[in-house]
């Protein structure tokens, strides 16, 4: 049951999002061991979500009042991200702590992919569905619904080391121009994000 997760999770990941493409971002400009240690963070708040999935939380989520709001402030967090992002290529800081060449220590490498995860918590309706939809095709026990969840997000883990991985040799082989075109488009998708997140029919 945790490698039909894991299959299931790497599915996912195919599926390219803004926590992929900023830790590929932080490993760009900060190295492997930044990269790994966004991909901590993301690996805990998806941990989270699956869990509180798997207890049923999700009923309360999914009310459309609470829906829109959980939307908006998703977008508004990926929107501020994306400009911080691009405004930062041009020496122009947005918000300074949100700067990709300000973080000073790992702290706030993760603390910040932490609230982008979390951007979207809304994650945690998706996965109660798969795990609905799981429990009447397979007829899964509670057991096995946990290590359907630790396959996906085990898949997680390995998917983001492996964008860490990409990231790190992107900075050695990369001239500073690249990297810099890099960021900007980063910006833009994380921008592109958060206004399709907005737009989405609840």
């Amino acid at each position: 049951m945790i490698f039909k997760g894991f299959k299931f999770g790497m599915l996912l990941q195919l599926a390219i999002g803004p926590v992929c493409i900023f830790i590929f971002q932080i490993a760009v400009l900060k190295g492997f061991y930044a990269g790994e240690i966004a991909t901590l963070g993301a690996t805990l708040v998806d941990g989270i979500f699956i869990t509180i999935a798997t207890l049923g939380i999700a009923s309360i989520i999914n009310r459309r009042n609470i829906r829109i709001c959980l939307k908006i402030f998703g977008s508004v967090i990926l929107f501020v991200f994306g400009i911080s992002m691009i405004l930062s290529q041009f020496n122009i800081d947005f918000l300074p702590s949100l700067c990709m060449f300000n973080i000073p220590n790992s702290n706030d490498i993760f603390i910040r992919i932490v609230i982008l995860t979390a951007s979207n918590p809304l994650t945690i309706v998706f996965w109660a569905g798969i795990f609905s939809a799981k429990v009447a095709e397979e007829n899964m026990e509670k057991k096995d619904i946990y290590f359907f969840g630790f396959g996906a997000l085990l898949s997680t883990m390995i998917f983001l080391t492996l964008i860490s991985l990409i990231g790190s040799f992107a900075n050695v082989f990369f001239p500073t121009q690249v990297i810099q075109f890099l960021n900007i488009i980063v910006g833009l998708l994380l921008i592109y994000f958060a206004l399709r997140m907005l737009l989405k029919n609840t």
